[in-house]
């Protein structure tokens, strides 16, 4: 009896001691995986760093290469025009038609999807072929960092990614202290033309109006791109409006309030430009494209001191 309770003794350590091979095994594993949660509340998971990635989208491509990833990336989307070097990737359609054979072709590891941006039929199929989609859209200043830092957890960059995160959450903080005492200045931002729409508070953009001592006129709007139309600009009389354009130098949305001349904005010469890349899309260029609106309302309001 003895001995059948020894043998007994010797079976479960040994299988305990099997189990805990096993789980080692597991967790060895699991602590050498890079886990990250995406925009949409998903844990993604590599056991290797990414090496070859396509970023479906301008902003997905800027973030990668800002989380020091570029040089790993095999596939962008039309537009994908910053930093220079994105231009000479292979494009694989736009970020809202992908070219799905040309994409798998090139063999990416790992995909970054635009949460609102891309067709959601066309990256399901994507990891119904085994490619882990990675979604992001920062939504304010903490989620443009938290986007770096995941992307360079991803591609095995983090240093990299952790220093250009960390000069974006202090120069943003540094802007927001710089302007928190202005004089208030009614802002309405034109994000396009043809239908006419704003921004919300909500928005990043109406977080940088507010971060520049702004006050949105359509601040209150329930929809994160409200539209409007003139008589609403009109009835709000703003103070200041701010335009980007369809492109880097194209002031004709500004033009079109010259038509208006008793609207404050136009009567008082406060019709500003800021380069819509600068500010429409959710990367580190943000920290120069707040700088340019904070200054554009500070002239604003340096002209209202002096009435």
């Amino acid at each position: 009896m003895f001995i059948l309770v020894n043998k007994s003794s010797y079976l479960v350590r040994g299988a305990l001691g099997l189990a805990l091979l096993l789980l080692s095994s597991i967790s060895h594993a699991h602590d050498h995986s890079r886990c990250v949660v995406d925009d949409r509340d998903r844990e993604v998971c590599l056991y290797n760093a990414a090496q070859r990635i396509a970023t479906l989208s301008p902003g997905a491509t800027e973030l990668t290469f800002a989380a020091g990833a570029g040089d790993q990336v095999v596939a962008v989307v039309s537009y994908s025009d910053y930093p220079p070097e994105a231009k000479q990737i292979t494009s694989v359609g736009s970020h809202t038609r992908i070219d799905l054979e040309a994409l798998v072709g090139l063999a990416p590891d790992l995909v970054i999807g635009w949460v609102t941006g891309n067709p959601a039929e066309q990256l399901e199929t994507l990891e119904a072929l085994g490619m882990p989609v990675f979604y992001i859209e920062p939504r304010d200043v903490e989620g443009v960092a938290s986007a770096i830092e995941r992307l360079a957890r991803l591609a095995g960059t983090e240093a990299a990614g952790q220093a250009v995160a960390a000069n974006f959450r202090q120069t943003m903080g540094e802007i927001d202290a710089r302007y928190a005492d202005r004089e208030p200045v009614a802002t309405f931002y034109q994000v396009w033309d043809e239908p006419l729409m704003s921004v919300n508070d909500q928005h990043l953009i109406g977080q940088v109006v507010e971060m520049c001592g702004g006050e949105n006129v359509f601040g209150e709007q329930a929809r994160l791109v409200p539209r409007i139309d003139d008589e609403a600009v009109l009835a709000t009389n703003p103070k200041a409006i701010v335009a980007g354009g369809m492109g880097e130098e194209n002031r004709h949305w500004l033009t079109h309030w010259e038509q208006y001349p008793n609207l404050t904005a136009v009567a008082e010469d406060n019709l500003f430009f800021v380069p819509p890349s600068l500010i429409q899309r959710p990367t580190p260029r943000l920290m120069e494209g707040a700088q340019l609106l904070c200054e554009k309302l500070d002239i604003a309001r340096q002209k209202r001191e002096r009435r």
